[in-house]
């Protein structure tokens, strides 16, 4: 589904990426793990297409597309989506307004109608319940005056609600509590499917233990130095990462 070759990529004219190479296959979960100011929000970033980043070599393509060609909102129409590490307070917008507008420039895309209020409703409210988020919230401003793990699940019911092929999820798990942590795992449990793939950048292994990954990566200097399966992420909860990247 996603196939990264070679990728360099700058900020500020600050080389930040240094050759990464990284494929996730439809259907599978991949968890990249690495030190602070190793490139994870960088790549993030680049593969959404924030401004600012400066990709300088290599390509990346996305179910046969040239990803980088793509203007910001063509990726989410192909089925991109991105959890924020730091979800952004939009006041005046209310969730209800923000998501079905979003949900409705899907499905324009796709060439299908606007979802109606009634369908629209109940799968928002079916949702936002699964995540243990009072229905009432969809009135408010978005992100507006949420705390931290309302702000996370939130991200997640976006994820629900637009269905995308590929989730990149920023360090969902930064910030909460062990019932978030449960919530926000089964949340991302739920989106698992045939046809669904998962980067998951986290720093810590503990969302491992609800949410399975295929595979593990270790990215520093801009590079995924070491690939394995989930045993790789409790061995870095017990070394750290210094055995890696003094090796390399």
């Amino acid at each position: 589904m996603l196939e990264v070759k070679n990728l360099h990529a700058s900020v500020a004219g600050k080389p930040i990426l240094n050759g990464l190479n990284l494929a996730i296959p439809a259907g599978e979960v991949h968890a990249v793990m690495g030190p602070n100011g190793s490139g994870k929000s960088t790549l993030t970033n680049v593969l959404a297409g924030k401004p600012g980043y400066e990709v300088t070599d290599g390509e990346v393509t996305f179910n046969g597309q040239n990803l980088l060609d793509l203007e910001v909102e063509d990726r989410a129409h192909a089925g991109l989506f991105l959890a924020f590490q730091y979800p952004t307070e939009i006041p005046g917008v209310s969730n209800m307004e923000f998501l079905k507008a979003a949900i409705d420039s899907q499905r324009k895309a796709q060439g299908e109608p606007a979802i109606s209020a009634m369908d629209f409703m109940q799968q928002a409210r079916a949702i936002a319940k699964r995540l243990d988020l009072n229905p009432e919230f969809l009135k408010r401003g978005v992100n507006e005056g949420f705390s931290g793990g309302e702000k996370k699940r939130n991200e997640i019911l976006q994820l629900l609600m637009l269905n995308p092929k590929l989730a990149i999820l920023d360090e969902t798990d930064s910030g909460l509590d062990i019932d978030a942590l449960q919530v926000v795992s089964d949340g991302v449990n739920a989106f698992r499917a045939p046809d669904h793939s998962v980067l998951l950048v986290t720093h810590y292994q503990r969302i491992l233990n609800y949410v399975k990954p295929d595979r593990v990566h270790v990215l520093a200097r801009g590079q995924i130095l070491r690939s394995g399966d989930a045993s790789l992420a409790q061995e870095l909860e017990a070394r750290g990462y210094g055995w890696i990247t003094d090796a390399a």
